[in-house]
């Protein structure tokens, strides 16, 4: 097992921007890229969280390669490439290798509850197509069917190492605790509840963290923070980050609205456009809210 592996740290996952006419604004895409980069992240992602399933095919596998590009070696990327069948999630994953990815993740697919030999032998066949990391996503905190401890175990010792983990299925702690012991503390485990669950998932021996790119210098100096055993600045950051990341949940699309509020306010983002349909709306209540809150959190980090 490797001990150190390439992907981890603060690894955020980008937000998807739009032109008025609903196509991919990838000239804002670049710039969050540099954004993140320019905070001290680690790497960045492409999944859940950059509307990938409402992406058209053509448009996966365009930002797939444009993605490592833009990133240009300076920091890992990980693709998302998880799919409703066998046949496209390979075919996503082996784009993400030959792009230059250094690891793909997946979700299980979503349209039907399947047995766990059907979802093992789904992810053996993302492992066997490419020889970089796939990190077994479970989503099912807010989306598809949860994966058992039992299957995640299988898939490491039946496949190999190169299986690494996001679970954001409640409770979370728990779930990263009893991998870790299941694996004798050699698995490689990402937190990705927008660091709400960072502290106690560090503490139970995750190797990076997967947010969202709006709060991404708090979150860097959160993660070194951790790193470096400071608890006061540890919960200092911490807080704040938390009361913003509260009024996210409980959807994806409340992640993503206001996410994409805070890239704007940041000078990142022109927009925050989502593509149809959405369950959420950001009222003028909420708004005056969080720009309370993100004025707290900037005055903690000193900007």
């Amino acid at each position: 097992m490797d001990k150190n592996p390439k992907i981890s740290g603060v690894l955020p996952i980008l937000q998807m921007p739009y032109n008025e006419n609903d196509t991919i604004d990838f000239d804002t895409l670049c710039r969050e890229i540099d954004y993140v980069i320019s905070a001290g992240c680690d790497g960045v992602g492409l999944a859940l969280a950059s509307d990938l399933l409402r992406l058209t095919h053509e448009e996966r596998l365009e930002v797939t390669v444009k993605i490592p590009q833009m990133v240009a070696g300076r920091v890992t990327v990980t693709i998302s490439c998880g799919a409703e069948t066998i046949k496209n999630a390979v075919r996503y994953a082996v784009a993400a290798e030959r792009a230059g990815a250094q690891a793909v993740m997946a979700i299980p697919p979503l349209s039907c509850r399947l047995p766990e030999n059907e979802i093992f032998g789904y992810y053996k066949a993302i492992h066997d197509a490419i020889d970089i990391p796939l990190v077994i996503q479970d989503a099912s905190g807010y989306l598809g069917q949860s994966l058992s401890l039992n299957l995640l175990v299988r898939l490491r010792n039946d496949l190999s190492p190169r299986i690494y983990y996001k679970p954001e299925a409640p409770p979370i702690g728990q779930t990263i605790s009893r991998i870790q012991k299941a694996l004798n503390k050699e698995g490689v485990i990402f937190e990705g509840m927008g660091g709400l669950q960072l502290v106690d998932s560090f503490r139970r021996g995750i190797s990076g963290t997967m947010p969202g790119c709006d709060l991404i210098h708090g979150l860097v100096e959160l993660w070194r923070a951790l790193s470096r055993g400071d608890d006061p600045r540890t919960y200092e950051v911490y807080f704040q980050i938390s009361a913003i990341v509260l009024h996210q949940l409980p959807t994806l699309d409340s992640f993503l609205t206001i996410g994409k509020y805070l890239l704007m306010k940041k000078g990142v983002f022109k927009n925050r456009l989502l593509r149809k349909p959405s369950n959420y709306e950001l009222d003028s209540e909420t708004t005056a809210e969080i720009d309370r809150l993100f004025a707290l959190y900037e005055n903690a980090l000193g900007k």
